[in-house]
């Protein structure tokens, strides 16, 4: 596959596609997640330190002011929060179209252990490759499931 063969695309796209096997982006499935998975695992750096793209689904009502400001503080002593930093520690071997590919993480502050979506994260290193990796990954992954 040559550049020739991908004129329109961006730079991003071009590397996902790449990453893939493919002369365009495809789609998101538990095929094009498994290929994904195994460039991941040989192409991400760890240890690795990520935290949240935004907020979480749990943490929504709180973010929005919906919740209490005490509350959130609670949970957020058990429950992940996106503005916690996380090390990578593993990838779970298999792959969900609905989640896509899960991660173990152990939080900074506390050592607490959780398994998250990959694509709600990202490197905290924003000049490594494992940055450009995980950003490239979690905008396939939103925009072509």
């Amino acid at each position: 596959m040559t550049d020739e063969a991908m004129p329109d695309y961006d730079e991003q796209d071009r590397r996902i596609a790449m990453i893939l096997g493919e002369d365009e982006v495809a789609e998101v499935n538990n095929k094009t997640l498994r290929i994904y998975l195994d460039y991941l695992m040989k192409n991400i750096t760890l240890p690795c330190r990520v935290t949240g793209i935004e907020d979480f689904s749990w943490e929504k009502r709180f973010v929005f002011g919906y919740g209490s400001k005490t509350e959130y503080e609670k949970l957020k002593k058990t429950q992940p929060s996106y503005a916690d930093t996380y090390e990578l520690l593993s990838f779970d071997d298999e792959v969900n179209e609905g989640y896509g590919i899960l991660v173990n993480l152990k939080r900074v502050s506390d050592k607490r252990k959780f398994t998250l979506p990959l694509a709600d994260l990202k490197a905290t290193d924003n000049k490594s490759d494992n940055y450009k990796n995980l950003d490239d990954f979690s905008v396939w992954f939103v925009n072509y499931r």
